[in-house]
């Protein structure tokens, strides 16, 4: 099987997470500059076998689109041209920001690396593929 990579995008940088071969499993890939990271996602591919990249989808609690959420759909637009053999998929990612500042600081970090805004985006893209997976089993 392959793997399913998600990606929580930001307008500086985009944390990555990635499932195990068998798609059961995922983790932190990276956090990659925003810039680079066509580049670095056309890298991984190479070396990687991707089924599936899920696409962090940015909402206000409310329910409205956030607003770099036009930014993420053209992102959406741009994977699905340079990858036409990968499904692409969005998934809501409300509220993952909080909940990986919750699980970093729950996991006893110390506050250096609490305030690492990469961890935070890498932690937020493994809970976008968890949700992920968990609605798609």
């Amino acid at each position: 099987m392959a793997r399913i990579l998600a990606i929580d995008y930001g307008t500086k940088r985009c944390g990555l997470a990635v499932t195990d071969p068998l798609q059961i499993i995922p983790n932190g890939l990276d956090t990659v500059p925003t810039g680079e990271l066509m580049a670095y996602l056309k890298q991984y591919m190479q070396e990687e076998e991707v089924e599936t990249i899920v696409l962090g989808e940015p909402f206000y609690p409310d329910g409205n689109p956030a607003q770099i959420h036009h930014l993420v759909i053209g992102l959406s637009r741009q994977l699905k041209k340079a990858f036409p053999e990968q499904r692409i998929e969005l998934q809501d990612e409300r509220f993952t920001s909080e909940d990986a500042k919750s699980v970093i600081r729950q996991s006893g970090a110390k506050k250096k690396k609490r305030q690492d805004k990469g961890l935070v985006d890498k932690v937020s893209a493994v809970l976008i593929l968890s949700e992920y997976l968990e609605n798609n089993r």
